[in-house]
C-alpha cells in the first residue's frame, strides 16, 4: 500500500514546466516591487539577486510523483529561507512574491523534505522578531512578526498534512490486512463446511438412496403404495445429493478449478491397519496399531470420524516429529470407544519449519461433530497424546 503523497493541482500534474512558470512569475513580481520600492538605501544590483534567490528555488519543486521530490524540496526551502532571511534582516527588501514563495517553499518541505529541516528552517525568522531592536516604528514590528508567525504555521502545515497522509495510509494498510485476514477465514470456514458436507453429510444421503432401492426391490409382498414411496425417497435422496454437490461447488469455487477426484467409498476404522502402514513407510518410524475389546461396527459417520483424525495425528507427528515411534490405540468398552495416538517426540510442539497450523482445532470440531470429546497435549510419561473418546449408542451395544 502506497502513501498518500503531496500532489501539483491535477491541471498542473502533466506539465513539467508548471515549476518554472510559477518561478518566472514570482520573480517578475518581486523584480518589478524592488524596481517600485527603490530608494537607494539597497544597491539595486543587490536587491534584484535578493529578490530572485528567495523566488528563484519553486522551479526545483517538481510534482511529488517525479524522482528527488524529497531532496528538491529540502534544497529549495534551504535556499528561500536564506535569501529571504538576507533580504529581512539587514536590507529590508523582502518583497511580497518572495515571501509567498518562502512560505510555499516551506509548507513543500514540511510535506516532502526532513522533518528536523522543516522544525529549523522558521526558527531564525521567529528569533528575529523575538531579539529585533526596539525602532518605534508600529508597522516593521508587525510585519517582521507577522513573518515569523506565517513561516512558523506554513512549516507546521505541511507537517501537519504529512501527518495525515501517514495517517491515512497506514489505515488504508489496516483496513486491507483486516480485510484479507477476513477473506481468508470465510475462505477457511467454507472449506471446513464443504469437507464435512461431503465426507458426513453426503455419505449418509447416499446410503438412503441405496437402502430406499434395495427395500423397494428386495421386500417380499410389498404392495404398490408401499413401492412408490420407497421410489420417491430414493428419487429424493438422489435430489438432493445433486444440489449438494451443487452447493458443494458453490463453496469451493474460491479455489478454481478442480480436477474429479477418484470416487471411491468412505475410510472407516478397517482402514486403519492401511493408513498405518502407509504411514509407517513413509515416516521409516516405528507405528503400531493396538486394538483391545471386542470389535463392532459403529456409524459410518463415527468411523470416518476416527479415521481422519488419527490420519491427521499421524500427519502431526510426522511434522513436529520425525521418526519418533507412535502408537495407535482402539480400545472398545461397553459404551465407549477410546482412540488415543501417542508418539514419543518432543511437547510442546514446535515445527522445524517454525509454522503452526489448525490440526488440532479442526480434529475437536470433528470429534464434537461426531458426539465426542479430544484432548491433546504433553503424555504423562513424555511424548504428545492425543486422545478421543466417542459413545457407542444403544442400537450398537446391542448388536
Amino acid at each position: 500500500m502506497k502513501a498518500t503523497t503531496p500532489r501539483w493541482p491535477r491541471s498542473l500534474e502533466g506539465h513539467p514546466e508548471a515549476p518554472v512558470v510559477a518561478a518566472a512569475l514570482l520573480a517578475l513580481a518581486a523584480a518589478g516591487e524592488v524596481l517600485l520600492r527603490a530608494d537607494g538605501r539597497v544597491p539595486l544590483p543587490l536587491a534584484l539577486s535578493l529578490a530572485l534567490g528567495a523566488t528563484a528555488p519553486v522551479a526545483v519543486l517538481a510534482p511529488a510523483r517525479r524522482p528527488g521530490g524529497a531532496r528538491a524540496a529540502a534544497a529549495a526551502g534551504v535556499v528561500c529561507a536564506a535569501a529571504g532571511l538576507l533580504a529581512l534582516t539587514p536590507f529590508h527588501v523582502l518583497t511580497g512574491a518572495g515571501l509567498c514563495a518562502l512560505l510555499f517553499a516551506l509548507c513543500v518541505t514540511g510535506r516532502r523534505g526532513p522533518k528536523a529541516l522543516a522544525v529549523l528552517l522558521p526558527a531564525p525568522f521567529v528569533g528575529y522578531a523575538v531579539t529585533a531592536p526596539e525602532t518605534g516604528d508600529t508597522g516593521s514590528r508587525f510585519l517582521t512578526a507577522l513573518i515569523a508567525v506565517c513561516t512558523a504555521a506554513a512549516a507546521g502545515t505541511g507537517l501537519a498534512r504529512r501527518a495525515r497522509d501517514t495517517a491515512l495510509a497506514h489505515s488504508a494498510t489496516e483496513r486491507a490486512i483486516a480485510d484479507t485476514l477476513l477473506e481468508h477465514a470465510a475462505r477457511g470456514e467454507r472449506a471446513r463446511i464443504a469437507r464435512e458436507l461431503h465426507d458426513v453429510v453426503a455419505h449418509h444421503i447416499s446410503m438412503i438412496a441405496v437402502q430406499a432401492e434395495t427395500a423397494r426391490l428386495t421386500t417380499q409382498g410389498l404392495p404398490p403404495a408401499g413401492a412408490e414411496r420407497f421410489l420417491a425417497i430414493g428419487d429424493t435422496a438422489r435430489t438432493a445429493l445433486t444440489e449438494m454437490r451443487r452447493l458443494l461447488g458453490v463453496l469451493r469455487e474460491d479455489a478454481g478449478p478442480a480436477t474429479v477426484p477418484e470416487r471411491r467409498p468412505q475410510p472407516g476404522i478397517e482402514q486403519l491397519a492401511e493408513l498405518v502402514d502407509e504411514a509407517r513407510d513413509a515416516s521409516g518410524g516405528a507405528l503400531r496399531l493396538i486394538v483391545e475389546g471386542p470389535i463392532r461396527p459403529l456409524e459410518a459417520g463415527v468411523e470416518l470420524t476416527a479415521y481422519r483424525i488419527v490420519q491427521e495425528a499421524l500427519t502431526n507427528a510426522r511434522r513436529h516429529a520425525p521418526g519418533a515411534a507412535v502408537d495407535v490405540e482402539l480400545r472398545y468398552s461397553q459404551d465407549v470407544l477410546r482412540l488415543r495416538v501417542r508418539d514419543n517426540g518432543p511437547s510442546p510442539r514446535v515445527a522445524p519449519d517454525g509454522a503452526s497450523g489448525h490440526g488440532l482445532l479442526g480434529m475437536r470440531e470433528r470429534a464434537a461433530m461426531a458426539g465426542g470429546a479430544l484432548r491433546a497435549g504433553p503424555a504423562r510419561d513424555g511424548g504428545f497424546l492425543i486422545e478421543a473418546t466417542f459413545p457407542v449408542p444403544a442400537r450398537e451395544q446391542a448388536a
